[in-house]
């Protein structure tokens, strides 16, 4: 069995639900804080144990490449003003090996994964969509399904069950139950299914353990609605071909490509911090909006 070594993060988005800000500055590069939410996935990728980072942006997404770069001058004012802690923070994110290919047509997740092919050279890979954060403290999500990989040797699907009225926003996991309850042995998914038609609550949120069979099935899959490839067809098919599970993950989720979850994710992110999280929480308990 190959080890999973390589990670995949879409990047390629517009990102319209956050207009005007993403008309200058890749969603992506949007703090949570004072840290760009590429950096939070970024770093559960390098926790979990990958080695090889490939960004798949696109046109306007510059700044992406420029925050994982060096930057001589800043680091040399930095240096001379004895701003070492800023100086650090900077470094770390620069040491972080990145590769990067362009999708030069907005043509779906589908897509964009096919994009890394010859990145992935037939070993399995992980994916991880921007628009989820997930805090664990403990064990990153990634790493879950990594562990999972590692005992069934197939496809796992980062999950989580939600609430009904929520079941129609995702794409929804029919499997069969296997000796671990957190673990389902998936059969199809539906994507964004109306409650009553839902086979189950078991949400896909944007984590994904991917065989590199996908890859063909991929360069065969028609485009759907609004001329998209949509990962989820592709991955439909691989699980009638080979095993594939779906993995319920402990942690905080957080939808950062909603307004209100990515409120969340600052307050909640600001409240955990040692330098931040004490008064934040005094002045939170003091506000009063006229």
């Amino acid at each position: 069995m190959k080890r999973i070594r390589k990670a995949v993060i879409p990047a390629a988005g517009f990102g319209t639900r956050f207009l005007p800000a993403t008309k200058a500055t890749p969603k992506e590069m949007l703090p949570i804080v004072d840290t760009p939410t590429i950096q939070y996935i970024v770093q559960e990728a390098l926790d979990s144990g990958i080695e090889e980072i490939l960004i798949v942006s696109g046109h306007g997404k510059r700044a992406i490449e420029s925050y994982f770069d060096s930057a001589p001058r800043l680091e040399a004012e930095l240096r001379k003003k004895g701003k070492f802690e800023q100086l650090k923070l900077i470094n770390q994110s620069a040491a972080i090996q990145v590769f990067y290919i362009r999708q030069r047509e907005m043509r779906g997740l589908g897509d964009a994964i096919l994009c890394a092919k010859a990145f992935a050279d037939d070993e399995p890979f992980a994916v991880l969509l921007g628009d989820d954060v997930v805090y664990n403290p403990y064990r990153p999500a990634l790493r879950q399904l990594m562990d999972v990989y590692e005992k069934t040797g197939g496809s796992v699907l980062g999950c989580q069950t939600v609430p009904e009225d929520k079941v129609s926003s995702y794409g929804i996991v029919k499997g069969v139950p296997t000796d671990d309850p957190k673990c389902l042995r998936v059969e199809s998914m539906v994507e964004k299914p109306a409650a009553k038609d839902a086979p189950s609550h078991l949400a896909v949120l944007g984590r994904y353990i991917i065989m590199p069979e996908i890859f063909e099935i991929l360069e065969h899959t028609a485009p759907g609605k609004g001329g998209e490839v949509q990962l989820t067809d592709a991955l439909c098919a691989l699980a009638k071909q080979q095993p594939m599970y779906a993995y319920d993950f402990d942690g905080r989720r957080y939808d950062l490509g909603d307004k209100l979850g990515f409120l969340q994710a600052t307050v909640e992110f600001a409240l955990r911090r040692e330098d931040l999280g004490a008064k934040f929480s005094e002045y939170l308990k003091t506000l009063k909006l006229d």
